[in-house]
């Protein structure tokens, strides 16, 4: 295979999920795998379809992608030399203790009860299958088989809904991504004094420059016979990169209580619908359309897109609501992208800069109570599932055969603990974020006390020239049912994977 330019992509060794998140492909299950065969595992592997990252015209109908878990890795034979050179989230897992407190994955919540992924339910890797319906179920069918059969024990598989975009709360979802610094443009290390929606490449594929201008540590290996497929490191010419054009892959199982949700802010408006839908889109942070609660602003927004729906959904920061009056500082998408910036207040002319960079910026006490988010960005790929329950009819009372909803979050990053870790931790889980007092967040934020913390169960809504409205008694409208941490290798370190046993 021909190799890139030492800073260029090879899309060809990127799976495809990381460029595509495959949408069109309406279709799609996780099979959640545990290796009782290492050598069939490995036979397996080294025929796998794998998608890569490459455009196609016209776009393929399927694509299937792999990632290891470390204790999956352990077992096809990965050397633990190797092994090591992963970041220590990776190798600890989401179970672990203090991980998993962290995280809120406590009560309700705890690894014990999870459906899968928990310390009696251990996965070794996923297989995620993706294609338009019709083609489905034969491309399942190819990619398994007998040497499938011998090499994994009995899967557990993850079914996947289609809502149109809409998640199961009946909110537009997926409508808020980075943009990918694909060829490496903008300046390393940078200041960056405006917000912007464009994120250097290294913040999600292993092996590139990150928002510091670093690159995040992988497994480097003396160069032999065995990965002599492997790409150099940019930063270590000399050295093999197992990690480059790889990504870590965070994935959980979500159930969502869309009754509870909507019974909820139904009870708390005293049966008004307009005023329910408000409360709704308070705690969401957009309306059920997707559209902003704060007023787009003219100037354009790097990487947010230019036809009139991604400007009216993304074309925002909240510098111009400073009190949370459009949009409550505990809201969901609030708590997830803060919209902020190096420094507070987004000084404009080169004295007004200077000033800020000497700390004298600040206009209010929340302006620097948080990390420029730029450096904790996520890219979400996950799937809905279960049926669709409008939220008029999720007012009724569940029948005894209610279905389960949800979703399946995925996310790709480059840093677990600084992305996925640092926005569920310091984001969505904190009783203290942007100032506040007792509350996480309204949706995925955990009811049971933390040691140590109190109860969160209120959320805090600002209107103009209003009293502040407190509610409080939120239930647990999200509980965790799954979760692990993965790695997604780029097709040359599946290639190496795939042997590793054999060396």
């Amino acid at each position: 295979m021909a190799r890139p330019a030492m800073n260029q992509v090879d899309y060809a060794d990127v799976q495809g999920l990381l460029r595509f998140g495959y949408k069109h492909m309406t279709q799609a299950r996780y099979a959640l795998l545990r290796i009782k065969n290492a050598a069939a595992a490995r036979a397996w592997l080294r025929t796998a379809p794998v998608s890569n990252a490459m455009l196609m015209n016209p776009p393929p109908t399927t694509a299937l992608q792999v990632a290891f878990t470390a204790p999956g890795l352990r077992a096809l034979g990965v050397a633990e030399s190797v092994i090591a050179g992963f970041s220590h989230a990776f190798r600890g897992g989401m179970t672990q203790e203090n991980r998993a407190r962290e995280l809120g994955d406590v009560a309700d919540n705890a690894p014990e009860y999870w459906h899968w992924g928990g310390p009696a339910n251990e996965v070794h890797l996923v297989v995620m299958f993706f294609a338009d319906p019709q083609a489905f179920d034969a491309f399942v069918q190819a990619s398994t088989g007998d040497v499938w059969n011998e090499a994994f024990a009995a899967a557990h598989w993850l079914k996947t809904g289609n809502l149109d975009g809409v998640e199961p709360f009946g909110f537009v979802d997926g409508i808020s991504q980075p943009q990918l610094d694909w060829e490496s443009q903008q300046q390393a290390a940078h200041i960056q004094y405006d917000y912007s929606n464009v994120v250097a490449l290294g913040e999600f594929l292993l092996g590139y420059h990150n928002e510091y201008g670093k690159i995040t540590d992988r497994p480097l290996l003396d160069p032999d016979t065995a990965n002599s497929d492997l790409l150099p490191g940019l930063d270590a010419p000399e050295k093999k990169d197992l990690g480059r054009n790889g990504s870590y892959l965070v994935m959980r199982q979500l159930e969502q209580d869309v009754r509870a949700f909507w019974q909820f802010v139904h009870r708390q408006a005293g049966g008004n619908e307009a005023e329910a839908q408000t409360l709704a889109a308070a705690m969401v942070g957009r309306t059920r359309a997707g559209d902003a609660l704060v007023p787009v602003q003219q100037q354009p927004i790097p990487g947010t897109g230019t036809n009139p729906e991604q400007i009216r959904q993304n074309q925002f920061t909240f510098d111009h609501d400073p009190a949370g009056a459009h949009c409550p500082f505990g809201a969901h998408v609030r708590r997830a992208n803060p919209r902020n910036t190096d420094f507070p207040g987004r000084p404009t002319s080169l004295l007004k800069k200077l000033i800020t960079v000497l700390g004298f910026g600040p206009q209010g006490f929340r302006d620097d109570l948080m990390s420029s988010v730029r450096f904790h960005r996520i890219l979400r790929r996950g799937r809905e599932y279960g049926c669709e329950l409008k939220p008029e009819e999720a007012l009724a009372p569940a029948p005894p055969d209610d279905p389960r909803r949800g979703l399946h979050f995925i996310c790709l990053n480059a840093n677990i603990a600084r992305q996925f870790e640092f926005i569920q931790n310091a984001w969505m889980a904190s009783s203290k974020f942007s100032g506040l007092t007792g509350e996480t967040d309204p949706l995925l934020g955990n009811r049971q006390p933390i040691p140590g913390c109190p109860v969160t169960s209120a959320f805090t809504v600002q209107r103009d020239d209003v009293l502040r409205q407190r509610v409080t008694g939120l239930p647990q409208f999200v509980t965790v049912r799954g979760g692990a941490y993965f790695f997604l290798p780029s097709l040359r370190a599946l290639r190496y994977i795939a042997r590793a046993g054999d060396q």
